[in-house]
């Protein structure tokens, strides 16, 4: 159990900023095991988030609420996903080759591909919740945050960390992702569409998992498998993919 509670604290200190105990250390075991609890954040993030919505909306108005509610979570996490989403933007925008692709994402400068890209996410993010029923907000940003975090493991464990040198961001989290941190990572991601009460909400899926095969697909194009910057990249594309879909199966179905 000790040994659990550390494996937990090593995912919150490492996926979020909450302030953690002094003596949860880096121990790249540790974060590689805390891979199981990765959707677990999600549930803290989008819960954060969902709370913030629910409790702006009786002082402020909708879209003030709303967004208060992405600096939330944006505050919570530290803007890591972002950050990897706009290096990603910057590296594929401005290299062909897999040498020069690795090399601008690990600069930490950001360049016009990142600002424009990251700006046109959070704003389509934005319109997407601004259009959705405000009873289902906060269930959406819980589920939503959970199953997005699903998608960076399902990504590490049918892939490969592609970077070789040991100052990369994310080398201990990337090693070796096993069945024990897939399965609990499942349970965690899956578990908040049961607060739906409705079975329409398998079909909310398809979207972001064909957005997580094809951005699979594409890194492996280029640079043969993924960095920690693709997998912030492919957990805010699958969140935004999750509204979305959930837009339009609220929609037509």
């Amino acid at each position: 159990m000790r040994k659990e509670i550390e494996i937990f604290f090593t995912a919150l200190m490492f996926y979020t900023r909450i302030p953690c105990p002094k003596w949860v250390t880096h121990d790249p075991v540790y974060l590689n095991k805390a891979t199981r609890y990765f959707p677990l954040m999600g549930w803290i993030v989008g819960g954060a988030a969902a709370l913030v919505f629910y409790s702006a909306e009786y002082i402020w108005n909708i879209p003030v609420a709303l967004l208060l509610s992405m600096i939330t979570s944006v505050f919570i996490t530290g803007a890591f996903h972002e950050d990897g989403f706009a290096d990603v933007c910057d590296g594929f925008g401005g290299g062909w080759t897999k040498e020069k692709i690795l090399d601008i994402m690990k600069d930490s400068r950001t360049g016009a591909y990142g600002v424009i890209g990251i700006s046109l996410l959070l704003l389509l993010k934005y319109m997407s919740l601004l259009s959705v029923n405000t009873y289902q907000l906060p269930v959406l940003l819980f589920a939503a945050h959970s199953f997005s975090r699903l998608c960076p493991v399902l990504m590490m464990y049918t892939s490969q960390y592609v970077r070789e040198n040991e100052d990369a961001k994310a080398k201990p989290l990337a090693k070796s992702i096993t069945a024990k941190e897939v399965v609990p990572a499942l349970l965690f991601g899956l578990a908040p569409l049961i607060l739906f009460w409705e079975i329409k909400i398998i079909a909310v899926l398809v979207l972001p998992l064909a957005g997580l095969v094809y951005l699979r697909w594409y890194f492996h194009k280029w640079i043969g498998g993924y960095t920690g910057d693709c997998l912030g990249t492919v957990q805010q594309v699958t969140e935004v993919l999750f509204y979305l879909a959930f837009i339009a199966v609220w929609k037509f179905i």
